[in-house]
């Protein structure tokens, strides 16, 4: 299971969700943006990129969050500071390299390099008790 693995390999529950289970859930996604960019059309790689990301944030949270409530089980939006400032970040960068409807490999290097600052900085943050 993940919890097995998770615990297995050392990492915090934190870290495989926020890094580890994304890559793996939309690894089909990922391929697709990938294969789409080598052709040059950036313009459909970046849309499936975003798009995945739109989908999850303005359907998939409310409607776990009805069902939730429907089931008795609550499932709130209860986001840490650290956790805000991580998707402020991650969204300023984003919205900054893809402003200007073009793109070069640096731009790439920049998001690739944020991701990996936000993933070490996920990886040391601190576990807090009970919260896990």
């Amino acid at each position: 299971s993940l919890e097995e693995a998770t615990e297995t390999l050392g990492l915090t529950t934190l870290f495989t969700g926020v890094i580890v289970v994304p890559i793996i859930g939309n690894a089909a996604e990922h391929a697709t943006a990938v294969t789409v960019a080598m052709k040059n059309k950036m313009d459909l790689s970046v849309s499936v990129a975003v798009g995945s990301s739109l989908q999850i944030a303005l359907f998939v949270a409310p409607v776990l969050i009805l069902a939730g409530l429907l089931l008795g089980q609550p499932m709130d939006l209860n986001f840490n500071p650290f956790e805000l400032v991580a998707v402020v970040v991650a969204v300023l960068i984003a919205n900054s390299v893809s402003s200007d409807g073009r793109s070069d490999w640096l731009e790439g290097a920049l998001l690739l390099a944020a991701y990996a600052v936000l993933g070490l900085a996920f990886y040391y943050h601190p576990v807090i008790e009970g919260l896990t």
